[in-house]
């Protein structure tokens, strides 16, 4: 059953892919970003896309070059970060941007793929969070209700994964890409090592391959760090 899950590569990762549809991307900054598939996906042409991801990459690279070929109609995010472009469209209107408090998107994608439709946080009430959502007092504090995110696709990346599309992620990378795994209906990976079923240790896995539709491993990552900051 395991081989079923494997592809060729990021190209037959994103055939499916048209305009229109929601995506979830992995990653924090360029941290565990889906490089291969987020460039395959550019290349498709697919516009009108509402991508959820934390961030936007920077200028030219992650999600930078689906904002760049105005492939996104939306953006469902903490943070427009390092990304000009991102600013710039956000403040023209040609961006639809939803921002969203970053642990609110994080339960939003987990609680998604868990089947919760919605919840209850404390975090917003009384900003603009808040405008236009039901806001509940509960035990003498109120909490407003945040609806979860499910999406037709998620683009994923981890350290290691096998042909059943069971999952290990390194360190920081891991961030929101098991949340997004969750929360896709039709999951995609990339991975920096495809080894064979069973040769995971268990205990070891992070996110079980139930939720990983196709899996593939990558290839020629910069892994590009967004900001270098050193001492003088």
């Amino acid at each position: 059953m395991g081989l079923k899950k494997v592809i060729s590569g990021p190209d037959e990762g994103v055939r499916e892919i048209k305009d229109g549809a929601t995506i979830a991307l992995g990653g924090f900054g360029l941290c565990g970003i889906p490089e291969n598939l987020i460039d395959a996906l550019a290349k498709t042409g697919s516009k009108n896309l509402t991508c959820v991801s934390n961030n936007a990459g920077v200028d030219g690279f992650g999600i930078g070059k689906l904002l760049a070929n105005r492939q996104v109609k939306k953006m469902i995010s903490s943070y427009v970060g390092e990304n000009k472009l991102f600013e710039q469209l956000l403040l023209s209107g040609e961006l639809e941007v939803e921002l969203t408090p970053q642990g609110t998107l994080a339960e939003k994608l987990r609680a998604g793929g868990a089947g919760i439709p919605a919840f209850f946080t404390a975090t917003g009430v009384g900003t603009l969070i808040a405008e236009g959502k039901e806001v509940r007092a509960i035990d003498g504090r109120e909490y407003v209700l945040e609806r979860s995110i499910t999406t037709d696709f998620a683009l994923v990346k981890a350290w290691k994964g096998d042909t059943d599309g069971n999952l290990i992620f390194r360190k920081t990378a891991q961030n929101f890409n098991p949340l997004c795994a969750m929360a896709g209906r039709y999951t995609i990976v990339e991975v920096e090592e495809l080894v064979p079923s069973g040769e995971l240790e268990p205990d070891q896995i992070h996110l079980p391959g139930i939720y990983v539709k196709k899996i593939f491993q990558g290839k020629n990552y910069e892994k590009r760090i967004e900001r270098r900051m050193v001492s003088q």
